[in-house]
């Protein structure tokens, strides 16, 4: 599900519609909130776009950057059901 490029972690996520989309980004929001760590992203109707990188370590992936990618990751499966 994650790609590494340009030290960081992507990943394009796709949704029924543009309310599951918005469910998931709003879940992601609060989980960020809870990691201190934010993630870079878009969304386009039922597409998300996500850039983990961290800013303050000189952008490049670190622990907080994979943890909150397994834990997203963890999240959109719930959506996959």
């Amino acid at each position: 599900m994650w790609a590494e490029k340009d030290n960081a972690l992507h990943a394009e996520l796709k949704f029924k519609d543009f309310v599951q989309a918005f469910g998931f980004m709003t879940s992601v929001a609060i989980l960020s909130e809870k990691h201190n760590h934010h993630p870079e992203w878009s969304n386009v109707y039922n597409t998300i776009k996500i850039k983990l990188t961290t800013h303050d370590a000189g952008n490049t992936i670190t622990d907080k950057d994979r943890k909150l990618s397994d834990a997203i990751e963890k999240i959109y499966n719930t959506y996959q059901s």
